[in-house]
């Protein structure tokens, strides 16, 4: 049996008697759990190919990856957590673009399918762009946690345009309540969860280009368009009617107890924005979709820029290439290698062509919903920038910034910190 492309959809061609089994190894940052899961992924990529397939995971992948690269030891696939390494080694020569019709594929059977093509396209060592990363598991930010039961007990419904969002907040405070509560403290990553913030702002008050060039610094920090998203984020954050402890507490509440003030009574506040893992800090016995929910962190009606989706994902990319690396990126393209991790849990896909019923838990089927209603997606800006900006001079700039420093002094300083690493 072998995998193969027809019109660019993937589909099995069972061919007896002509099958080549190969070797294949692949390499990712999962441990644990989420080994099990692949594994089982590659388990029945295996099965339907007639390729050994072998995982290897580890903690330290970014770091052993470029030294399995440059030492001539490279598994046939690796698994990126962050588009930014795949880009440096398809830079250097080191990945090997996937075969013609894969973009095609991706922006026909994908959720806003070009954004994906576009994450995955990277220069080589001449400068010309090819599609090297294929995205698998998927996460998803743009989400606002609350809990049912206060927005039923004050008769308050989920709004659906950023209008109606800042209009809720405003009555929450005429009915002498609190909208949000936002926590930045992280430890020494403290600032993290602003950065989040901005970004969805910028995807909500700019075209998706604009982002784009601000995660490559072709526009800079301090760009117009940029202090204003900064100051969007602003408006909920640096207003002490609109959050929990006021404005002067934001930088100093660690996000991990942030949502907690949703499930107080009487409740804190009456909303969290954060990202879908903010389940594991609620309150023991906390149950999604009964105790807690949430909804779609929304996009301006007035500014027609679709429903933009911020978050984050792994990309497949071929490291060390053969024929069956060529097939499990084609495998990749079926239904069944992702509902496969659907039905295990923890995992989010854009594929319009799952069948959702397959989700373990309704509410990751509720979020990818709102992956596969994403008009544009993109990635974590933050993770994208240099690591001294993204997890350093912008963590520490919102800190700054929540605490009362001028958005636009803040971006020119976070700019300056670019410049330097130049």
């Amino acid at each position: 049996m072998k995998i193969s492309l027809y019109a660019g959809v993937a589909s099995l061609a069972l061919t007896a008697g002509m099958a080549h089994s190969e070797q294949l190894t692949v390499f990712g940052p999962w441990l644990g759990p989420d080994q099990e899961n692949v594994e089982k992924v590659l388990a029945g990529f295996a099965e339907a190919s007639g390729h050994d397939v072998s995982y290897v995971g580890s903690d330290s992948f970014e770091q052993q990856i470029v030294v399995d690269v440059e030492a001539g030891s490279a598994p046939n696939i690796a698994i990126f957590p962050q588009p930014g390494l795949a880009s440096d080694l398809a830079s250097r020569g080191q990945l090997i673009p996937l075969k013609d019709g894969t973009a095609d594929w991706i922006r026909e059977n994908y959720a806003a399918g070009q954004s994906w093509v576009d994450l995955g396209t990277y220069g080589d060592a001449a400068g010309a762009d090819n599609l090297y990363g294929f995205f698998y598991k998927v996460d998803v930010k743009s989400l606002v946690w609350y809990s049912p039961e206060n927005f039923e007990d004050a008769g308050y419904d989920v709004p659906t345009s950023m209008e109606d969002l800042k209009a809720l907040s405003a009555q929450i405070v005429a009915d002498g309540e609190t909208p949000w509560c936002i926590g930045l403290g992280s430890g020494g990553a403290t600032g993290w969860p602003a950065t989040d913030w901005v970004e969805d702002m910028m995807l909500r008050t700019q075209a998706p280009d604009v982002y784009d060039q601000w995660v490559a610094n072709e526009i800079s920090f301090d760009d117009p368009r940029v202090v204003a998203a900064i100051e969007e984020f602003g408006a909920f954050a640096r207003n002490d009617d609109w959050v929990a402890g006021g404005a002067g507490a934001v930088a100093s509440t660690d996000f991990r107890d942030s949502p907690k003030g949703l499930f107080s009574s009487p409740p804190q506040c009456y909303m969290h924005r954060q990202a879908s893992f903010i389940p594991a800090f609620f309150p023991e016995g906390t149950s999604v979709g009964e105790d807690a929910d949430f909804f779609y962190f929304p996009a301006y009606a007035e500014k027609d820029l679709g429903s933009p989706v911020l978050g984050a994902g792994t990309l497949w990319a071929i490291t060390n290439e053969n024929e069956a690396a060529h097939d499990l990126i084609a495998y990749l393209q079926t239904p069944e290698a992702h509902e496969t991790w659907m039905a295990l849990g923890g995992f989010l896909t854009p594929h319009k062509g799952v069948d959702s019923s397959v989700f373990s838990d309704p509410t990751l089927g509720k979020m990818n919903d709102i992956l596969l209603g994403a008009t544009t997606f993109r990635f974590d800006a933050s993770d994208l920038m240099p690591g001294g900006v993204g997890a350093g001079s912008f963590w520490t700039g919102m800190v700054d910034y929540a605490g009362g420093k001028d958005a636009a002094e803040v971006a020119g300083e976070i700019q300056s910190s670019w410049d330097g690493l130049k």
